[in-house]
């Protein structure tokens, strides 16, 4: 894993979006077009912002995977991702294809048709990020290691929800689904490049224990250390934990 620590969350967004846009733009010069996995949420504002204004991106050979979706929420809903995806990223790049995890539809289903398109070919960069409670899309600790589903459905524990509530998306923890879609830890891995963005503080513990600690169900991020191609961007709050040794 190679920790990158930026001075800020803005500029840890800018250089994130720069090696995004090189490792889109080198898998279409090498096949032809990309498969790329992207993450929500509020960590990834300054990056996507940074993403879909560079110039040059073959944006029309590039096939996007959503990541996660909570079951039962609207479109409509502000907390919906296909909604974030949409406005942040989709409707402004127009991309090939972009495959939306329906949660409003039955979610076995959504998991299995979106998860034969996601499993049919490589996966050239996943954008992601970690949770407060360490999680890895909505992998919740103890995460599944063992299944190989590309998609899968998950409950989400407390400490997710909370983070829901506290970054706004939600009025109360009462409002936020219990349930959610998530593609699973086995098919992240998959991907030929990994690209892991998480400015914040609140964000400190949680990166801490996925770098230095061991890797475990109960830290899902951790995970990310078996990866031979995943780099971790940081900003100096969300480093402010780690060693000196591990900061490089």
């Amino acid at each position: 894993m190679q920790i990158r620590i930026l001075p800020d969350s803005k500029s840890l967004g800018q250089q994130a979006a720069a090696d995004a846009a090189q490792a889109i733009g080198d898998a279409v010069a090498a096949r032809g077009h990309a498969r790329i996995i992207a993450a929500t949420g509020a960590s990834q504002f300054h990056f996507l912002e940074a993403l879909t204004a560079l110039p040059g991106v073959p944006w029309s050979q590039v096939e996007i995977f959503h990541l996660d979706e909570y079951i039962g929420l609207p479109v409509t809903h502000p907390a919906s991702f296909r909604r974030y995806l949409h406005e942040r990223l989709v409707d402004k790049v127009r991309p090939a294809r972009f495959h939306a995890l329906d949660g409003e539809g039955d979610p076995v289903l959504v998991c299995q048709t979106v998860g034969r398109e996601l499993a049919s070919a490589p996966i050239d960069v996943a954008f992601v990020g970690i949770g407060e409670n360490a999680h890895l899309a909505f992998n919740d600790p103890p995460a599944d290691f063992e299944t190989t589903e590309p998609y899968i459905v998950v409950t989400l524990d407390e400490a997710c929800r909370r983070q829901q509530v506290g970054e706004g998306w939600f009025p109360s923890i009462a409002d936020v689904p219990e349930r959610a879609i998530s593609m699973s830890v086995h098919q992240i891995l998959q991907s030929r490049r990994i690209l892991c963005i998480v400015p914040d503080r609140r964000k400190a513990e949680a990166v801490r224990a996925s770098v230095e600690g061991p890797v475990t169900p109960q830290v899902p991020a951790s995970i990310l250390q078996t990866h031979p191609d995943t780099t971790l961007y940081l900003d100096p709050e969300s480093a402010s934990l780690l060693r000196r040794q591990t900061r490089g």
